[in-house]
């Protein structure tokens, strides 16, 4: 009877051990879809971002274009300011990036 016992820990050992190996074989074997899955988002993200600015090549355009309409008084060496309308400020910003082709993205493959 003592064994019977011995064996079947044996027993479970080993079953235990299969267990592991096809749990280990199962995610290697899946290994590049995650990691695939995993760039994807990661691409994504980055994508969702917007442009890429580069340090050395990108030129940046800005208008600002103010325009009010104000009335000066001079009284015996004081001046006086008011403003008849609100003032009204518009800002066009336009940023472009040069030379593109000599810029390093990253590796193309």
């Amino acid at each position: 009877m003592l064994q019977y016992l011995n064996q079947k820990r044996g027993q479970s050992t080993l079953e235990y051990a299969v267990l592991i190996v096809v749990i280990i074989g199962a995610l290697l074997s899946i290994q590049v879809y995650i990691k695939r899955g995993v760039q994807g988002r990661l691409k994504s993200a980055a994508d969702d971002i917007g442009d890429q600015y580069s340090d050395g090549n990108t030129n940046v355009i800005k208008i600002t274009r103010t325009e009010s309409n104000t009335e000066e008084t001079f009284n015996a060496g004081n001046s006086t300011y008011n403003l008849l309308n609100g003032e009204i400020t518009n800002t066009t910003t336009n940023s472009i990036i040069l030379n593109t082709q000599a810029e390093y993205w990253g590796d193309k493959g």
